[in-house]
């Protein structure tokens, strides 16, 4: 799930707890090219103040229209946009596309509130569930979810929706340096949530990529204090085995996907014996690791280092094998 989502969750529940009512849209399916992926989110107040996307545009412009007119006073509501004479009005979007959209209606009761904080537990990281719709009647509770399948299902038969709200992909940076820098500017455009670690006030004064939680401390301490879930990425990125080993001793520890550390083949086996030595990391833990980092594209720059990063970071998130690309 993308850092945007996570962010209209948090809104979703900022605005109930204030007394809104509020529309929050989550796109079910899409039938040939779509802006944005199942379970892409948006949050609307009845004063037309939203955040999120479903489309990038026309979608949201049309809902917006049929909401100030009156329309979606039902606990749900289902649309179909893209196809001719669906109840999108016939919007056609710019890719050509077809995109099936669950519309809830959420009254500022204790009920809503307790279900979107539960969802916002879930959003990063605490617990493993998926929310489950009753189509009819809007009635929601949460499942346990394996995290396995698609990541919206709908259940014609019994007439729900079940849409797993897997954490946040996150990706946890150990260490500010140029190629730090770029990376953190490519994740925030991928939809990380991002955050940075360094204790070096030097190399923090100079550091600002907007959308980026910066962390005034070691990374292993960051890393130690149990903030990496399963959709976490941690990469370390400074040459400097001060910060470097010791953000990757802990990072073994942790269920992230994907685990990697910056320099040369030599410098990678050095730095292998090292952990096994002095950090008492097993063959099995340094066999974790990714490194070198990134993908081999014959990068030379920061920037290329970075994306042949996020290029790797994505290939395993995605669960495609080196020799398939």
């Amino acid at each position: 799930m993308q850092h945007l989502d996570l962010r209209v969750i948090e809104q979703t529940l900022a605005w109930s707890r204030e007394g809104e009512t509020l529309w929050l849209c989550t796109v079910l399916a899409t039938y040939g090219s779509s802006p944005r992926a199942p379970g892409s989110l948006l949050v609307v107040r009845g004063d037309g103040r939203h955040l999120g996307s479903l489309s990038g545009g026309c979608v949201e412009d049309d809902f917006l229209v049929r909401l100030a007119n009156g329309e979606f006073s039902a606990p749900v509501t289902t649309l179909r946009y893209g196809a001719s004479g669906a109840d999108g009005a016939g919007i056609t979007l710019p890719c050509g596309g077809i995109l099936d959209v669950l519309i809830e209606r959420l009254t500022p009761d204790t009920d809503t509130r307790v279900h979107l904080e539960v969802l916002l537990d879930t959003l990063k990281g605490h617990q493993p569930l998926a929310r489950r719709v009753d189509l009819s009647n809007g009635d929601r509770h949460f499942v346990e979810d394996t995290g396995i399948g698609p990541r919206v299902m709908v259940d014609t038969e019994r007439g729900a929706a079940q849409i797993r709200m897997a954490p946040v992909a996150r990706l946890v940076i150990a260490g500010i340096s140029p190629v730090a820098e770029a990376c953190a500017q490519f994740a925030v455009g991928l939809g990380f949530e991002v955050i940075v670690c360094d204790p070096r006030e030097e190399e923090l004064r100079g550091f600002e990529v907007e959308g980026v939680q910066v962390r005034p401390e070691l990374p292993s301490a960051f890393i130690a204090a149990g903030h990496c879930h399963a959709a976490t990425a941690i990469v370390a990125l400074t040459h400097d085995p001060r910060i470097d080993d010791l953000a990757m001793i802990e990072a073994v520890r942790t269920p992230a996907f994907y685990i990697g550390v910056m320099g040369s083949m030599r410098t990678s086996r050095a730095r292998a014996d090292r952990l096994r030595r002095s950090g008492g990391l097993s063959e099995h833990e340094v066999a974790r690791l990714h490194m070198p980092i990134g993908l081999d594209l014959g990068s030379r720059t920061p920037a290329e280092i970075a994306l042949s990063v996020m290029a790797d970071i994505l290939r395993v998130q995605r669960g495609k094998p080196r020799d398939s690309l």
